[in-house]
């Protein structure tokens, strides 16, 4: 056998992670640990008016047309088959499958005049939740990375956590860039929906007890030991050290167990959310903050509508969205949340105005729409409007940059932020205008 001094990098890490699975099945069914999890030491719970925030990222680019920006008088190949309803606010009109969102509309403002710049997946990701255009040279961080290394910790629960595997990594999107792992998100893959929802981290599965993990907190420090080379992988190593502590720490806190506990919800509030994947992780990630995690991202799928865009919208995607998204925000604002927490919706680019061959609309790179409440937003706001057609931006136009500006203000982030790169550069977060509609 080989010893551990013999090993390279790859394998130690193995070695390691091979460790971990033996307590609480880390890195099990249903839960993915960042591979190299390490954040900075908890603090204070902070200020009363410290604002949180929960991002819902639809992957694949919805169409602004059939949701929130329709064109009732263009002609059929732009308008597409659903008809309007009123909004909450005289003369603006949504869609006929948006009917919840157009109730509560003064709970929330819609962007009209987003301009994404960019029709690309994966880019996207990246751009529309950093501000930045994707650049392997720098990869900027994502929003949760930045409020968890500016922020840090509140408990034992991590400030950053990404519900659902639904963010493209291609191009480093949804992830920490310069800010290094520890600050990438703690990911959630299980579907709280299911009857059996369990998240293996947390709870440890069916014949290992506290008492087992604790006798096992003693074989992961002896393992960790094997991986001590100061001289060769420092940085790495060190990573190492404090993912074991923090995966230990977060199984052993009793806040963690509870944030997670979503069957202790009353059953017809989980109704009022949807008892679909997308509407049970809004309520976790209400839970979520609530128990003192900074930034959650939900993640939802499938919104790349090429084809059959109209049925999917109407039979699949919007219904779940609709429900829960808006029931997100009454819960919110039923507990006092609200007001200190900022809801984003936002989603890769628009789609064409003309309806392609297969009753889809195609990637479009310079229009798309923008959702943001509380936190100060004010309610009801329909900012900017797109063309006859939908096609570009011809009032209030705003690009991501602003809309970055826009959430870090909300946050409590100054506008002047330089962080340190790898290399020892100063590097500027912010170069966006924050939307002075909004603020």
């Amino acid at each position: 056998m080989a010893r551990p001094h013999d090993l390279n990098l790859s394998e130690r890490s193995a070695l390691t992670r091979r460790g971990l699975l033996q307590v609480g099945a880390l890195g099990g069914l249903g839960l993915a640990l960042p591979s190299l999890l390490s954040q900075r030491t908890a603090q204070g719970a902070g200020p009363a008016d410290d604002i949180n925030c929960i991002l819902v990222w639809t992957l694949g680019g919805t169409s602004h047309h059939d949701t929130l920006d329709p064109k009732p008088n263009a002609p059929a190949a732009i308008r597409g088959e659903f008809g309007v309803v009123d909004t909450a606010v005289p003369g603006v009109k949504f869609t006929e499958v948006a009917p919840k969102l157009a109730q509560e509309l003064n709970r929330f403002a819609v962007l009209r005049g987003w301009n994404p710049e960019n029709g690309s997946h994966g880019f996207a990701d990246h751009w529309v939740m950093s501000g930045h255009r994707p650049n392997p040279s720098l990869i900027y961080p994502t929003y949760g990375s930045v409020i968890a290394q500016q922020k840090g910790f509140k408990n034992a629960l991590p400030p950053f956590v990404q519900l659902g595997s639904y963010v493209d990594h291609s191009f480093n999107g949804g992830e920490a860039g310069i800010l290094g792992l520890p600050y990438n998100p703690f990911e959630m893959l299980a579907d709280p929906n299911n009857a059996n929802f369990s998240v293996r981290d947390i709870t440890p599965p069916s014949g290992i007890n506290m008492e087992r993990v604790n006798r096992r907190r003693g074989v992961l420090s002896a393992l960790n030991q094997l991986q001590v080379d100061i001289d060769r992988q420092p940085e790495a190593f060190s990573a190492l050290d404090q993912h074991f502590q923090t995966a230990l720490k977060m199984i052993t806190a009793p806040e963690t167990k509870l944030a997670f506990e979503i069957d202790k919800e009353d059953p017809k509030l989980r109704d009022r959310y949807g008892r679909n994947y997308f509407g049970q992780r809004c309520l976790l990630a209400r839970r979520l903050i609530e128990s003192g995690v900074r930034f959650v991202t939900v993640s939802d799928p499938s919104w790349d509508t090429h084809a059959n865009n109209f049925a999917s919208l109407k039979n699949n995607l919007m219904p779940r969205v609709d429900q829960g998204l808006t029931t997100l925000l009454t819960d919110l604002e039923e507990r006092g949340m609200l007001d200190n927490t900022l809801v984003l919706w936002l989603t890769d680019f628009g789609r064409t105005p003309n309806i392609n061959s297969a009753s889809g609309r195609d990637h479009w790179a310079t229009a798309g729409f923008a959702v943001m409440a509380g936190a100060g937003i004010p309610g009801g706001s329909v900012l900017g409007a797109t063309d006859e057609e939908g096609g570009r931006p011809v009032k209030n136009e705003y690009i991501s940059a602003d809309i970055a500006a826009t959430v870090y203000h909300k946050l409590g982030i100054p506008q002047d932020l330089h962080v340190t790169a790898p290399d020892g550069r100063p590097i500027k977060i912010i170069h966006g205008n924050v939307i002075k509609e909004w603020v």
